[in-house]
Parts: structure tokens; sequence; C-alpha cells
């Protein structure tokens, strides 16, 4: 059987196309070391927009992480930010390395998007969470809850993309959006999400389930 290939970013054409463009020039220019050099930063940025297909759990009160990379905070508050409910708080910290495509963790209407610019501290610091750069997604599901979902600009990350529009009926493990380069995900999940990861743990977009709505509060 053959294996899949792995897709690409629409977002890392661009980038890569342009260190390609660079490689040749060098390369016709017969400047060998740099022509290596390019040719290590296009197959960098390659693989930095790979964007691999995966399997979504089947199980319609699963959340699924909005990200690849290592859950870095778990805890209970009032979030009066974007849900304005207690929730669940589940910070995901995406490295240089990891895959940066963002996918929904749970299907429903999108129901505010806000784009809020800012600072470009580390991302894995409450600083960061604070004041850095993001985008918000509330999202209300099937029944009558409602969830968020944050991506937030980094230390390196300047460009966040959020492809999700108001009133956009949206699936679980959908591609919607993607930071470059290294950042996080913050997820605000209804107290009725049983939490499913701890703190250390690595998990993939669109396949860990970060949390599973308890069968008797899912409406709708």
């Amino acid at each position: 059987m053959k294996k899949p290939m792995v897709p690409i970013a629409l977002e890392g054409y661009p980038f890569i196309l342009f260190c390609v463009f660079v490689t040749l020039v060098f390369g016709l220019l017969e400047l060998t070391v740099a022509a290596t050099c390019g040719i290590v930063v296009t197959a960098f940025a390659t693989w930095f927009f790979r964007d691999p297909e995966r399997t979504v759990p089947d199980n319609p009160n699963a959340f699924v992480s909005p990200a690849d990379g290592k859950v870095i905070l778990i805890e209970k508050i009032f979030d009066d930010r974007f849900t304005n409910m207690d929730v669940h708080k589940v910070s995901i910290f995406m490295n240089i390395f990891n895959v940066h495509v963002n996918r929904i963790p749970h299907l429903g209407t999108v129901e505010k998007i806000t784009l809020k610019p800012g600072k470009f501290y580390s991302a894995d610091t409450n600083r960061g969470a604070l004041y850095n750069e993001y985008c918000a997604m509330t999202v209300r599901t099937g029944s009558i809850k409602k969830y968020g979902v944050v991506q937030v600009a980094g230390l390196v990350a300047r460009r966040i993309t959020c492809l999700a529009e108001k009133e956009d009926l949206v699936s679980t493990g959908q591609r919607y959006g993607l930071i470059r380069f290294g950042s996080r995900l913050d997820l605000y999940l209804p107290l009725e999400v049983k939490i499913n990861v701890s703190k250390g743990e690595k998990v993939r977009a669109g396949e860990t389930v970060i949390g599973i709505l308890h069968a008797e509060d899912r409406q709708g």
C-alpha cells in the first residue's frame, strides 16, 4: 500500500518558492556555500509548513487538541475575556519543530472572532498569555454550551492566520488556521467537559482528545 503524501499548508508556498528561487540564484552564480545553506533553509521551510492528515476520534462528545505541542497549563478559572463563564483553561505550547496548522476542537457555529494586536513576549509565559497579540474564536456547540480557542502569538511568531469567519459551521478536526513560527493555543472549555490530558503531555492537533463532554450535558 502506498503511503499518503504529506501536504503543505498554503501559507507556506510563498516562503518555500522564495527559498527555492534564492537557492537557484546562488547555484547559478556558483556560490557553493550559499547554495548549500539555501538548500537547508528550503528543506526547513518545507518541513515547517507540513500539513499531515489526521484521524479525528469517532466520538461526538470529544474535544480534540487544536494544535500539536505540549500541554503547559491546566486550571479552572472564570474566563472574563472570551466566554464569560467558569471554564477549564488548557494551554498548549507549539515550538518551532511542531506542525503549526491549527484545527477546530469541537463542532459548532462560530459565534465571535476577535483579533487583537499586542506584544510578542515568549508565548509560554503568563505575560505572553495576557499581553501578546491574539486571535480569539468563540464557538457555540449543538447544545447550549460554548467554548473558546485562542491563537496567541509568541516571541518569534509574527503572523496569525485564522480562516474561520463568524457564523461558519465548523466540524471537529477541521483545519482553520496557522501561526508561524512557534506559539501557543489556549482552550476555554465548559466545566462539563472532563479533561483527558495532563500537564506536560504531548498532543496532536485533530487527534488527541483533550476532554469529553458528559453525555447528559449534550443537547441538540
